[in-house]
């Protein structure tokens, strides 16, 4: 009788080179280690003064940025657990604008001490359950820690409450700078009626190195990084209102489908050949002239004969190759595009105040401005500073600010909590309570639900390099003094202008809103159940071919590779 050896359960069940990994082989152990990986990452990033990262990404572009949501972006996550967490900070960056670090921050820390948990015996199961009764009592709980409101979403001071934060996180020391370009280019485009629709493709950002942040400034309209293609380099101030139409086909002699032979006999043939092209475009440009066009914007190619005409017309030309600032320059003067060279109908052509060229540092530049105080469609920020990096850095803490707006306009937008980890504490103490009043088993896991928020005022007073033994405790206490009405105010002082390390947050106006807190609480808890309730990772073999050899070996791989 021959010996019978055991072989893989599963061998005939997947191709060749699917991996499996259960609980068995301590699959969620692993899967939270990976997950510890990036949330220490992002740990270190987070608040006023967190620390940067220096990310080169496949391509060999440097970043450098505590900004989690680009940090994850740039990282080639392969991990099937971090990516949900990615995914859910992405989803809080689409929705919200702002909160990203604090989703995946809060999601890992869940994670570390549902760890604690599995190895005291409780069942994933009896986690979730547990999680998902105190993320339904937080969410109740923030209602009511609500201690400010901002009603009049068109006064710039409040918009300042909001956007200041949010910048203040990525660019600390120069939020009140920032927050108020930001204030005023979002006071620009906000609708005066009331309404609550907010794009965020309104607000954008030029860089032009050079100077100081000091130097950057808000212009009312559109700011193009490159100069008029003719002579005509600016339109008269005194005209009040300059027409404007926009093509997006070239302004030349359309080409034909197909090569076609001309034959000339003498030279007089030629010039008439040429003279008819000539008298075609001169016919075209001057229909446009009669129109009262003073300014055209072109989305592809202008032939030089095309220029002669419209600068012998006086017609300002720009070249403008992005169809998404054909569209946004289309929004600002209300001109329709047109896909046809000819003169464009009464509603087709738009209207502009200021059309001026100008020099900023080096760079020449073309400023579409409207000057009344009509609502502008796109309101455009000049950014000035000395190195590309910082540039991109600040354009990134400035989308974060304009993108709080979008916050803003949602329903509750404008409920305002304390910040400065003044909310989580107060959390910590409230969550506690409820799990002590839950019988069972499931108040171990509501109770490390509550010691999870910890770790955002725990953070924010390492990087700011306070004594977390010694601020907690003063937190802990400030709070836990219920005859003191503004015992919620109390949160981290980063500045260390403190002996305890507790300052009131009302003095700077530290506040969070509502909306982004309770959104980032609910998709971190969801990520971090969604990994809890995984017990197998089944991953396939990655398609492609053979992989080339990193290091050059005989054979018949190209010498590129």
């Amino acid at each position: 009788m021959s010996l019978k050896l055991p072989q893989n359960p599963n061998a005939g069940l997947f191709k060749q080179g699917y991996n499996s990994y259960s609980n068995a082989d301590g699959q969620i152990n692993k899967s939270i280690a990976a997950i510890r990986e990036i949330h220490q990452m992002c740990l270190t990033s987070m608040g006023p003064c967190g620390r940067n990262k220096i990310i080169v990404n496949h391509l060999g572009k440097i970043f450098i940025t505590n900004d989690a949501a680009t940090m994850l972006r740039e990282l080639e996550i392969v991990h099937p657990a971090v990516k949900l967490l990615v995914m859910a900070t992405e989803q809080q960056k689409i929705d919200m604008g702002d909160g990203t670090n604090l989703v995946m921050i809060l999601a890992g820390e869940l994670l570390n001490v549902s760890e604690k948990l599995l190895a005291m015996g409780l069942s994933a199961v009896e986690i979730i359950q547990g999680y998902n009764m105190a993320k339904n009592f937080t969410l109740k709980e923030l209602d009511s820690l609500v201690v400010d409101e901002i009603v009049n979403k068109n006064d710039k001071n409040e918009l300042i409450k909001i956007i200041k934060p949010v910048i203040a996180s990525k660019q600390y020391g120069s939020e009140d700078l920032l927050s108020e370009l930001v204030s005023d280019a979002v006071s620009h485009v906000l609708p005066k009626n009331g309404s609550n629709f907010f794009n965020v493709d309104s607000i954008r950002v030029v860089k032009i190195m050079g100077g100081t942040l000091a130097n950057s400034t808000v212009v009312k309209g559109m700011v193009f990084n490159r100069e008029p293609e003719g002579h005509v380099k600016a339109l008269s101030a005194d005209v009040k209102k300059h027409k404007v139409a926009v093509f997006t086909c070239p302004l030349d002699i359309a080409n034909t489908e197909t090569k076609g032979t001309v034959l000339l006999h003498n030279a007089q043939e030629m010039l008439d050949f040429s003279k008819g092209e000539e008298k075609q475009i001169d016919a075209m440009m001057k229909e446009i002239a009669d129109m009262g066009v003073e300014c055209v914007i072109a989305g592809a190619g202008v032939g030089e004969l095309a220029l002669h005409y419209l600068n012998r017309y006086g017609i300002l030309v720009l070249k403008v190759a992005s169809k998404f600032e054909l569209r946004r320059i289309c929004r600002v003067c209300g001109a329709t595009p047109l896909p046809r060279l000819g003169a464009p109908t009464p509603e087709e052509i738009g209207t502009i105040d200021t059309v001026k060229y100008m020099e900023i540092g080096g760079d020449r530049v073309t400023v579409f401005k409207q000057e009344d105080d009509e609502v502008s469609k796109t309101a455009t920020i000049i950014l000035r500073g000395a190195t590309q990096n910082n540039l991109d850095d600040i354009e990134r803490a400035i989308d974060d600010g304009v993108a709080a707006i979008k916050g803003l306009m949602k329903p509750d937008g404008g409920k305002l909590l304390p910040g400065a980890g003044a909310t989580e504490i107060e959390l910590v103490s409230r969550i506690n309570k409820y799990g002590e009043n839950t019988p069972g088993l499931l108040q171990l896991a509501i109770k490390q639900f509550a010691l999870a928020f910890e770790v955002v005022p725990r953070i924010l007073a390492e990087t700011a390099g306070l004594d977390v033994n010694e601020v907690l405790p003063n937190l802990y206490a400030a709070h836990s003094e219920e005859d003191d009405k503004d015992s919620l105010f109390k949160g981290i002082d980063t500045e260390g202008e403190f002996a305890g390390g507790v300052k009131d947050i009302k003095e700077d106006s530290i506040y969070d809103m509502l909306a982004t807190k309770k959104f980032a609480i609910n998709v971190a808890t969801e990520a971090a159940c969604t990994v809890l309730s995984v017990d197998q990772i089944i991953m396939a073999k990655k398609a492609g071919g053979p992989a080339a050899p990193q290091a050059r070996k005989p054979g018949n791989w190209d010498q590129d590779d």
